[in-house]
């Protein structure tokens, strides 16, 4: 019962971060195409709004799990590093740069400050 509450709520965060990032980019596509801004002009707008996404996942699969705030924040900044490493590799046949490393270093202990977070905010108590 447990296995199933923790993937549950890994699979929520990953979901809940996928869903930001397509609303982003949806946002931020528009107001390339319609305005006089260029990609370069947004890209630490979009960085940092990529960093907010994966807190809120790993926030949104803390305070789902109830418990293991880190554990589950770490599975879900894992799974999502894996998934675009997927993405990438499989589309674009190339592993990630160094640099991608470490936006990825940075995302995964993002998404374990969320789920801690998530934890000890939510108002799930687990008996």
């Amino acid at each position: 019962m447990e296995t199933n509450r923790i993937g549950s709520a890994i699979f929520f965060g990953v979901t809940a971060i996928f869903m930001i990032g397509f609303i982003v980019s949806l946002i931020f596509s528009l107001i390339l195409k319609f305005s006089s801004l260029e990609e370069q002009s947004v890209q630490l707008f979009i960085i940092i709004l990529s960093f907010i996404s994966v807190f809120i996942g790993g926030f949104m699969s803390g305070g789902k799990s109830g418990s293991k705030g880190w554990l589950i924040g770490g599975a879900t900044g894992l799974v999502y590093s894996l998934l675009m490493l997927m993405l990438q590799f499989l589309g674009y046949n190339q592993l990630f740069s160094m640099n991608q490393l470490l936006f990825h270093a940075g995302f995964l202990t993002t998404a374990i400050l969320g789920g801690v977070m998530g934890v000890n905010l939510s108002g799930y108590r687990q008996t």
